[in-house]
Order: C-alpha cells, then structure tokens, then sequence
C-alpha cells in the first residue's frame, strides 16, 4: 500500500471503512516537528468534505476507479437509468446518490459517472446544460427598469430567475454549479 506522501488528487482512497476522493494534498513540516500530509477530501457515499492530517509514513489503501460518459435514458420513480453508449450496459443510480444533479438531466444528455471497485457512486455534470422553459409568467410592459427578472419553470422541475424577455418553449443555457441562467441556447 503506498503511504501518504504517495497520494495525489483525484485518486479515491478508502478512510473509515468509506470512499473518499482526494481534492487537494499538501506536504507539511513544521519547523521541529516531524513531517505530516494535510489532505482535503470528500466522502463519496454522503458527499461531505473533511480536512485529514495524515503522518508522512501512514499507509493508505488506495481503491481502483474508472471513469465513463454515458447517456441519461429515463427515470422510474426514484431511480435514474444511464446507458454505456460504446457497451449499452444499463446502469441505475438511485435519486439518493445523484441528489441535485437530477435538476439537470434530460434524455440524451452526457455525463461522466465515477466507479469505484465497478461500483458507479458520483456522477459529474458538464458546466452547462441546455433545458427548455415550460411554464414562465408574461413579462409586464414597461417593466424594465434595470435587469429585472422572472421565475421560468424547466422541463426537469427546476425553478431559475430569467429575463423577463424569456418565453415558455425557448430553450436556455443553466450553470450546473450554481443553477443560474446564463443564456439562450
């Protein structure tokens, strides 16, 4: 098993029993002090991120991981069906495990799931999504005194604030980090 010292971002290693994806490492030592790794992770089963202090010689069990885009299909109640576009293997993820990021899937759309030992537990979004406005009040004429603007209903349920402009059937470009409108697709 590699020690500390050997542990870089992006590599999962298993801490409490419990997944976790390194984010960032530093290597520390302090004047007469004996040389420690402060590594910042996030547990991939909860999604809360810790900070560790880890001795330099610590030996760490460092999990295999694979990364694939598949295809959003459909969703059954609370269960999300991806597909491998190269194998066509079906693969379900429960609404549990993808939390927020159901606000931003359609049909068709790509996303990049992480495995863990063959086990999909974090799905990553694109920046930007394309979703289309289902429900939108009208905007009041006259009412344009400065970058106001209007709650718009998407086709997955999400609630954004758009330009009074912004009709319903108009399709727009979301941040999936924030949930912000940032455009007209």
């Amino acid at each position: 098993m590699p020690s500390a010292n050997d542990i870089r971002k992006g590599q999962v290693i298993k801490f409490n029993g419990e997944p976790h994806l390194v984010m960032e490492t530093q290597h520390r030592t302090p004047g007469n002090l004996r040389a420690f790794v402060q590594i910042k992770m996030r547990n991939l089963r909860y999604g809360k991120s810790l900070d560790q202090r880890f001795a330099s010689t610590d030996s760490m069990e460092v999990l295999s991981t694979d990364r694939r885009t598949l295809e959003f299909s459909y969703a059954d109640r609370d269960t999300y069906a991806f597909i491998d576009p190269e194998t066509f293997d079906q693969i379900e993820l429960s609404a549990q495990t993808l939390g927020e990021v159901t606000n931003y899937l359609t049909p068709g759309g790509k996303v990049d799931v992480l495995f863990v030992e063959e086990r999909a537990l974090s799905v990553d979004l694109p920046s930007t999504v394309s979703l289309k406005v289902v429900k939108s009040a009208e905007g009041v004429k006259g009412d344009t005194a400065s970058n106001v603007q209007k709650p718009a209903t998407l086709e997955t349920g999400l609630i954004i604030q758009v330009p009074l402009f912004v009709k319903e059937g108009e399709i727009v470009r979301v941040s999936t980090v924030d949930g912000t409108y940032l455009g007209r697709a």
